[in-house]
């Protein structure tokens, strides 16, 4: 490929990133108008993005912009960037594990970090929560591939793991594991936990919003009463949770937890905030998972745990689970790991 840029054309990767897909650039590749040309790029706003590279979904609408680190002990920086399909926004609010799992590979692939032969751990600075984790890339013969046999639920057929290593998460968006400083508050007349360990998440129970907890997302947003309570919960959590004003933020996510149905810790059902995801965030799971083991809360209440301090918790969600392998010292959550996969999709110029 020419490492000319034609007229108006951006170098851009196409990724899946686990259970999410996007655009990956490089930092320096993004023109002055960055928000705007992201816009143009998925179509947005508009329902379907027919006039852009947007699924028309939130969880296909994402970016990633990407650097090498400056920062002792860290090789990139990454910044997560969440373009909205009906509004024109471009946030960085957030963070987004799953797009996550596509940095290495990317970096890799772009000549950011030299390969190792076998297996490349990445550390990745991310910018947006201002925290670091660890992505293990199989490279062998110092090439990246995205073969393997790791199945991660949400995705058909399979691909190489991407084992990431989150560390210190607690607070990252809010300031602090629990901002309140109550594992339980009543908002709107339901029992939430106010929770961020790596995303911004209040959680309640299916059974006090009238649900089950077993519905399909398309049944669950076809719900305007439910739909609704959970907005009015939201715009009351977001600045008990140090989040200001989130009417047009894409946090703090809401998320509905019943018993486990399938040998897992808990279920649940997922608000990102106003479309309910398939499945369960990156990171959004690792803060439900860390619900769990708060001595008590609406998942404390219901999840099964297990015993000892290295505690794998598998959070059901409406397509399969995700396994977050929780430890704990000393009664508090140190590190978080999960299980990733990414795919690249296509390598060229993408045109607004």
């Amino acid at each position: 490929m020419s490492d000319t840029i034609p007229q108006q054309g951006v170098r851009c990767m196409w990724m899946r990133g686990g259970t999410s897909k996007g655009g990956y650039f490089l930092a320096e590749d993004l023109p002055e108008d960055r928000d705007g040309f992201l816009l143009r790029v998925m179509g947005s706003p508009d329902p379907r993005q027919i006039d852009g590279m947007g699924g028309a979904d939130p969880l296909t609408s994402k970016v990633a912009v990407v650097k090498r680190s400056e920062r002792p002990g860290v090789d990139i920086d990454y910044l997560f960037l969440q373009v909205f399909v009906d509004e024109p926004i471009v946030t960085d609010a957030q963070n987004c594990g799953n797009i996550l799992a596509g940095v290495g590979p990317f970096a890799i692939e772009r000549g950011l970090i030299e390969a190792e032969d076998g297996q490349t751990d990445v550390r990745i600075f991310m910018e947006n929560t201002g925290q670091v984790a660890t992505a293990k890339i199989a490279t062998p013969d110092r090439r990246v591939t995205y073969a393997g046999d790791a199945r991660i639920d949400g995705v058909p057929g399979t691909a190489a793991a991407v084992p990431i290593n989150f560390a210190d998460t607690a607070g990252s968006s809010c300031g602090a594991l629990l901002p309140t400083g109550r594992a339980v508050d009543v908002i709107e007349g339901i029992a939430c936990t106010l929770i961020d360990n790596g995303m911004p998440c209040v959680v309640m129970l299916a059974s006090d919003l009238g649900i089950e907890g077993t519905e399909m997302p398309d049944e669950l947003e076809a719900d305007l009463e439910l739909r609704a309570k959970l907005e009015a919960i939201r715009l009351k959590a977001g600045p008990m949770m140090n989040l200001g004003d989130v009417a047009k933020k894409s946090v703090p996510k809401m998320t509905m937890v019943s018993r486990p149905r399938a040998g897992g810790a808990i279920s649940t059902r997922t608000f990102i905030p106003h479309r309910c995801h398939d499945a369960i965030g990156v990171l959004g799971a690792v803060s439900v998972a860390t619900a769990c083991l708060l001595p008590e809360g609406p998942a404390a209440d219901l999840a099964i745990v297990p015993d000892g301090d290295e505690k794998l918790l598998s959070v059901e969600h409406p397509t399969g689970e995700m396994s977050v392998i929780a430890t704990v010292r000393v009664g508090v959550v140190t590190d978080a790991a999960v299980l990733r996969t990414a795919r690249k999709l296509f390598d060229g110029y993408v045109f607004a």
